[in-house]
C-alpha cells in the first residue's frame, strides 16, 4: 500500500465525450468567427494608410482592437484546447502570473529599445545619416529648406 503523499491526485473533471466535443467545436466556431473579424480589421488597416490622409487616431483603436481579439482567442485556446479552464483556482495562478510577468519584461525591452534608437536618431548624426535612406534624406533636407527660402521672401 502506497503512503497518501504519493497517491495521484487529480481534479480533471472530464463529463461526457459528447459534451466536450460539443464544446470543442462551439470553441472553435467563436476562434473562427473571431479570426474573421481579425482579417477584416487588418484590411481595414490596410485601406486606411493606403488612403491619401490616413487616420492615425482611428489605425490606433483597430489596432487595439486587434490586440483584445487576439487576448480572447488565447484564453479561449487555453481554456479549452489546454484544459486549463478545468483546473483549480492555484494551477491557474501558476501559469498564468508567470506568463503576465514575462509578457511585462518583453514590453519593458521593446519601450527600452525604442527609447535608446529614438536618442540615437536625435543626438548621433552620423548615425541618423548613414542608416536613412538617401531619398528620405533629400526630402528632409529639402522640407529644412523651404522655410528658409519662404523668411528670405
Amino acid at each position: 500500500m502506497q503512503h497518501p503523499a504519493f497517491e495521484e491526485v487529480s481534479f480533471h473533471h472530464h463529463t461526457e465525450d459528447a459534451e466536450f466535443k460539443k464544446r470543442v467545436r462551439k470553441t472553435t466556431i467563436l476562434l473562427s468567427i473571431i479570426t474573421v473579424i481579425e482579417l477584416g480589421i487588418g484590411l481595414s488597416i490596410y485601406m486606411i494608410h493606403k488612403g491619401p490622409d490616413p487616420s492615425h487616431l482611428l489605425v490606433l483603436m483597430f489596432k487595439g482592437m486587434v490586440c483584445i481579439l487576439s487576448l480572447a482567442k488565447a484564453y479561449y485556446i487555453v481554456s479549452v484546447f489546454m484544459h486549463l479552464g478545468d483546473e483549480i483556482r492555484n494551477m491557474i495562478m501558476t501559469i498564468v502570473v508567470p506568463l503576465l510577468l514575462f509578457i511585462w519584461f518583453i514590453a519593458a525591452f521593446i519601450i527600452d529599445g525604442n527609447s535608446y534608437k529614438t536618442l540615437r536618431n536625435r543626438y548621433d548624426k552620423h548615425f541618423q545619416e548613414t542608416t536613412m535612406p538617401k531619398e528620405h534624406h533629400k526630402a528632409t533636407e529639402e522640407k529644412k529648406a523651404e522655410p528658409a527660402k519662404s523668411e528670405k521672401q
